[in-house]
């Protein structure tokens, strides 16, 4: 996969370049032993990273830096039940993975993409804009979601770390943007991508049967738990109960014919989570969608902040590898590699 990464890459003509005499890469690391638990208490001499085969001397940022996250959802037509399952996650999304003094953003998209919630440390309204997504459009945009996110984090001020949170299966649909501007556009800023995916063909069958109320957005719903004892039956909001025809998705077999020949594009979810040293799991059921936020939050902050200098030079992209000292069962997790800038 990172072969075929820098092979893609490589191959566009069109990538930005950037005149800078030394160029600060970070790269947060994870380290687990053999049964998956978090390794703590290393330091920068138990580690070695090599930077395309060359040992690199690195440091290790000991600051918690606040983080700076892109929530981006995709809400396009085969997306009902992804978002249905979302609805309380809003604070796992703040408190799990932004943590203390750190910022949420929340983006959807479909056919275009859309700003929700601007960064804020209140989890109520990230979970407020997550409860008003609805379903719309076919495509999935996901490239422009990615560069959009991009442009957000760029933004942010300094001594912050950037992190973008995909919910969205993992091949584009009809993206303006190219695979290889963004990834360069994310690896310069040095942002960490997770991504948590689904299927579209599974999820609709995780669909109940449905009522006109559960058509609107979960904040919208009228809430009959929420009538006080004292408040009479006839002025609570009743939910409308009215049965509605089941709805999988878009369907058929020219639907199913062209999932079959998306296959075959780049999965660009492992991509951007491979490179950027961030993490994929998929879900089918909310339970799972859930423990998938709360394990990518713990590592999140698990990790160690390694940094290290290198020269400008021709643009071209660096292969990293980080190891643990004498300890070959220790599993570690880094970042791919990063773009040179040029001189």
């Amino acid at each position: 996969m990172r072969a075929f990464l820098a092979v893609l890459l490589l191959s566009s003509a069109t990538l930005a370049q950037f005149r800078s005499t030394t160029q600060l890469v970070v790269a947060p690391v994870t380290v687990t032993d053999s049964k998956g638990h978090y390794v703590d208490g290393l330091t920068t001499g138990d580690l070695i990273l090599t930077d395309n085969t060359v040992p690199r001397a690195i440091q290790m940022d000991w600051m918690t830096y606040p983080i700076d996250l892109v929530v981006a959802v995709q809400t396009s037509a085969n997306s009902g039940p992804i978002i249905d399952k979302l609805g309380g996650a809003g604070i796992l999304l703040s408190d799990m993975l932004a943590g203390d003094a750190g910022e949420t953003a929340m983006l959807s998209f479909s056919d275009t993409v859309k700003l929700h919630q601007d960064f804020t440390g209140d989890p109520d309204k990230v979970t407020h804009a997550i409860q008003m997504l609805r379903m719309e459009g076919s495509d999935a945009h996901i490239l422009d979601a990615l560069q959009q996110a991009a442009l957000m984090l760029e933004k942010r001020p300094a001594k912050r770390r950037r992190i973008i949170f995909m919910i969205a299966e993992n091949r584009d649909r009809n993206s303006d943007a190219q695979i290889s501007s963004v990834m360069e556009k994310i690896q310069r800023l040095n942002i960490a991508v997770y991504w948590v995916t689904y299927s579209p063909f599974l999820e609709p069958f995780t669909l109940k049967n449905k009522v006109k109320e559960d058509l609107k957005p979960i904040a919208e719903r009228a809430k009959w738990t929420d009538c006080g004892k004292d408040t009479p039956t006839w002025a609570c909001a009743r939910p409308d109960e009215t049965p509605v025809p089941y709805q999988p998705g878009p369907g058929g077999g020219k639907y199913a014919i062209g999932e079959l020949a998306r296959m075959f594009l780049p999965n660009i979810s492992v991509l951007f989570t491979d490179t950027t040293g961030g993490r994929e799991l998929s879900f089918v059921k909310k339970d799972a969608l859930e423990h998938a936020i709360q394990l990518i939050g713990a590592e999140v902050h698990r990790q160690y902040i390694l940094t290290f200098e290198v020269p400008a030079g021709s643009g071209e992209y660096h292969g990293i590898h980080v190891e643990v000292k004498n300890q070959p069962k220790l599993h570690v997790t880094a970042r791919a590699g990063y773009w040179a800038l040029a001189q």
